[in-house]
């Protein structure tokens, strides 16, 4: 088995959500979300895109349902010892096979928690698994239980999250490298992602962003790759990512003649950064943070160009994303606690000029204040 963590760590994980099951009167969990079993379990698939759940009574009997091509991918990379396999085939419903296993474990009539924030469970599947255990056990939504454990990172975590901020920053010398006036955006991208691989890590959660020229104002992956301009502008977010832990980076970068919006975009970015770095401490809240950078910018008249986030938790998650709750946004009440990782971004985007500028950089939270893990500089690069 290739589990990445000590069994002392398992046990102790489990432990915490059997304790927090019992605080919620809970007699089973149904694990939807494959951050949820990769973390308690040590599971490690991308088959969650098909209907599996992973049960976890309040007896500590751990119980996953999968397809069959999951099955030695099971075997191989987690602790789980009982493994029940649905079958495809035309008219099957995997959520009757589950009711089975619940009479197995004697919850009907019990009390049973759902992770029905899960992409794996899709719209369809979640109908479909109402139908099966109505009138059958009283069923909830606990899709939070276990993230909010997950929230705080063991030392043991904490390691993968170094050796991701390493990746990340060598992604970005790679960047630097590789950005000129007539350099390609795949190629850019190609070898950031390169040097992730070559050093040991993964594909991240999500898709690296990167755009020039106008895409340099979006927030999410797209598919033009641009020759970059003698003048231009090229926004990259990446992540360096190891056994699925996430460290997180954005920058603009300049090319060309310097713009001296972009100057006093990227001073604003700075300050604002500074400025929730501050703040990001055990005891304050999340929302205050955002509070903090939603101030800065306003006070210096980017009240239009900002986000009304900036940033969220990070660690071990699978695709589509690797945003992990909670998020940085007013009136959030999570309480910042050490162990939490936290990415922050502050992003400026001047429609009206077709200007973008970004500066993220991802945070340990310590029981003083906070470290950031990125260790390159935070200039504005002009190349």
């Amino acid at each position: 088995m290739a589990l990445h963590f000590s069994n002392q760590e398992f046990s102790q994980r489990k432990a915490k959500v059997l304790q927090s099951m019992k605080e919620q009167n809970l007699d089973a969990i149904l694990m939807f979300r494959q951050e949820s079993m990769y973390w308690l379990t040590g599971y490690d698939t991308f088959g969650y895109v098909f209907f599996q759940t992973l049960i976890l009574d309040n007896k500590g009997n751990v119980i996953l349902l999968t397809r069959a091509p999951d099955l030695r991918q099971a075997q191989n990379t987690s602790d789980i010892e009982d493994i029940r396999i649905w079958v495809d085939k035309d008219g099957s419903n995997p959520a009757d096979d589950l009711k089975d296993i619940l009479d197995e474990l004697s919850l009907k009539g019990k009390k049973v928690g759902i992770e029905y924030e899960a992409y794996g469970l899709t719209g369809r599947n979640a109908l479909r698994l109402n139908k099966s255990l109505e009138n059958y056990c009283n069923i909830e939504d606990q899709s939070e239980l276990i993230t909010k454990i997950r929230v705080v990172k063991s030392s043991e975590e904490i390691v993968y999250v170094k050796k991701a901020a390493e990746l990340a920053d060598l992604a970005l010398e790679q960047a630097w490298k590789h950005t000129k006036a007539g350099a390609s955006e795949a190629k850019i991208l190609a070898e950031m992602q390169k040097i992730v691989l070559e050093g040991g890590g993964d594909y991240p959660a999500n898709e690296y962003i990167i755009g020039s020229g106008h895409n340099a104002l979006l927030c999410r992956y797209q598919s033009e790759k641009r020759i970059l301009s003698d003048t231009d502008q090229l926004s990259i977010e990446w992540a360096g990512t190891y056994k699925h832990y996430h460290s997180a980076m954005f920058r603009t970068i300049a090319v060309g003649k310097s713009n001296p919006k972009h100057i006093k975009m990227h001073q604003a970015c700075l300050e604002a950064l500074q400025n929730c770095e501050k703040k990001l401490i055990p005891g304050n809240t999340v929302g205050e943070v955002f509070d903090v950078h939603a101030q800065t910018f306003d006070n210096l008249g980017y009240n239009k160009s900002r986000m009304n986030a900036c940033g969220y938790s990070l660690g071990s998650t699978f695709s589509p994303n690797w945003m992990d709750w909670p998020m940085l946004y007013t009136g959030n009440p999570y309480k910042i606690v050490p162990g939490n990782i936290f990415f922050m971004h502050m992003i400026l985007m001047d429609s009206e000029n077709n200007l973008a500028m970004n500066l993220g950089e991802t945070y340990l939270v310590t029981e003083n204040g906070n470290e950031r893990l990125g260790k390159q500089k935070l200039d504005l690069v002009n190349l």
